[in-house]
């Protein structure tokens, strides 16, 4: 069986983003270090329980933009003013980790976020607890999706998942990483 090939972002991690991190935060052992653990990818899609098409053409997306099986989120309970019942597909998801989540946040740094029209960087703000939430208006801004296939701009929440302990190491470490944040 081959090696499998090291995704460059985890090299990158691996060469530079530890040193600089145990260098900044004198850390005593290297399991200390932050790193990204998972990456969860979601798509809520409010109209989609009186059409099934968008859950599907929203599945089918998601899984060109990570290269993994996305899975229908369903709902918790039933709201009658929207006319929703427990159980209906209301949206799409994707947890990556190890490789994947490492491809997945190259193409995101590298490719996608500079592709935003306007784009100034994105906010500092993280959780609290050192992953970081990033909210994005339309699925076109990934290079794998076919502007001609997709029939409406829908959103996602893109959480990246870390080990640092506080926001300040979880900012650099996202920082180190490449993250675009604004100055």
């Amino acid at each position: 069986m081959a090696a499998a090939v090291k995704p460059r972002m985890r090299e990158i991690y691996e060469q530079d983003v530890t040193q600089a991190l145990q260098e900044k935060f004198q850390f005593g052992s290297p399991m200390q270090i932050p790193r990204p653990v998972k990456v969860v990818i979601n798509m809520g899609l409010g109209r989609a329980f009186n059409n099934p098409k968008i859950i599907e053409s929203a599945l089918e997306e998601l899984g060109v933009i990570t290269g993994q099986k996305a899975v229908p989120t369903k709902a918790r309970r039933s709201i009658s003013n929207f006319k929703l019942r427990e159980g209906m597909n209301i949206g799409a998801m994707v947890t990556l980790r190890d490789q994947r989540m490492w491809e997945f946040l190259d193409r995101l740094i590298n490719f996608a976020l500079p592709r935003i029209r306007d784009f100034r960087g994105i906010s500092t703000k993280l959780s609290g607890s050192g992953d970081y939430t990033l909210g994005l208006k339309d699925q076109l801004i990934f290079p794998e999706i076919e502007y001609d296939k997709v029939d409406e701009p829908r959103g996602m929440n893109i959480t990246i998942v870390t080990t640092a302990r506080n926001d300040e190491e979880g900012r650099e470490l996202l920082r180190l990483l490449g993250m675009p944040f604004r100055r």
